[in-house]
């Protein structure tokens, strides 16, 4: 059986600021502690922390648009995996996953993005 990593939908950093920069129609979700957002973060995201899906994932739809494009962040990757698995669960048709975090977006993309 196939690993979730490889079949989950993904999008690499460079394209991520691509798509930004494009102003793409987007729903950009980052799943980080508001401590790690403290010290980094990309404009445009909404924070769910993962931490906290109790309070939020019963209300999801609340909170995200199912039919639009959904960009998932977290620190390396592995968190935002989860919860790119998990919208797709929840009937998300367009959701994918961003390779690597903010810390490979720190290292690739925007280096005055503080690595943590």
């Amino acid at each position: 059986m196939a690993s979730l990593m490889t079949v989950l939908p993904q999008i690499t950093v460079t394209e991520l600021a691509q798509r930004i920069a494009e102003a793409a129609d987007l729903q950009l979700v980052d799943v980080r502690e508001p401590s790690e957002l403290a010290t980094a973060q990309i404009p445009g995201f909404i924070n769910l922390p993962l931490s906290e899906a109790e309070q939020w994932s019963q209300n999801i739809q609340a909170h995200l648009d199912p039919s639009k494009e959904t960009l998932v962040l977290c620190h390396h990757g592995m968190r935002s995996a989860q919860m790119t698995g998990w919208l797709m669960q929840q009937g998300f048709g367009n959701v994918k996953n961003i390779v690597g975090g903010i810390a490979a977006y720190s290292a690739q993309v925007d280096p005055s993005v503080p690595r943590y």
